[in-house]
């Protein structure tokens, strides 16, 4: 039963993807902010804090082709890249600000190893939609996840951790988005 609605779950967000008005935007073609929310995080349709009328910041240069995950540490934000039918061109699908936990994973590419739809952080909180693209040999895990009381990791609590939160909403894109196998590209 647990299975059923874990599909009709994610059925029901697929369905929502597709009947959206919000259409990827091609590579060059920046999808126009919408309104943010309060927590001014974004979403992934593009918006966020500090973004104005400019739209997102560009996928960065040398961050890959195909399919992707794009990661960059220094501005603290996601990038879903896609590619049309024939490879010609890129689709962003979407683009947020994430909260790093501390430990920040190495440039370079990885990708998805394993996904957990629900769970515990290491920092205590129950998160859901986690996405894991690297393990380090001392053991720290670097994911995506979101917490489910929508929290955020706290700088002040001098806990550093691999984990990359991200809101809810931006959780259930990067779901949908980063399957198994999926390349995530992690820049400066």
């Amino acid at each position: 039963m647990l299975t059923v609605g874990a599909l009709a779950v994610v059925a029901f967000f697929a369905y929502q993807a597709s009947a959206s008005d919000d259409r990827p935007a091609a590579a060059g073609v920046q999808p126009s902010p919408s309104a943010s929310p309060e927590d001014g995080s974004g979403g992934a349709d593009g918006g966020g804090e500090g973004e104005g009328d400019e739209g997102p910041p560009p996928v960065p240069a040398e961050s890959g082709d195909g399919r992707r995950v794009v990661y960059s540490v220094g501005q603290q934000r996601v990038w879903l890249v896609d590619t049309t039918a024939g490879g010609s061109e890129e689709i962003v699908q979407g683009t947020y600000r994430v909260f790093p936990g501390g430990i920040d994973p190495e440039p370079g590419e990885y990708a998805v190893t394993s996904r957990t739809a629900q769970g515990t952080g290491s920092d205590g909180v129950a998160i859901e939609h986690t996405v894991i693209f690297h393990t380090t040999a001392d053991g720290t895990v670097h994911g995506f996840s979101a917490a489910l009381d929508g929290s955020t990791p706290d700088p002040e609590s001098g806990q550093e951790t691999g984990a990359i939160r991200q809101t809810r909403e931006d959780g259930d894109a990067m779901w949908l988005f980063a399957t198994a196998g999926v390349a995530v590209v992690v820049v400066a």
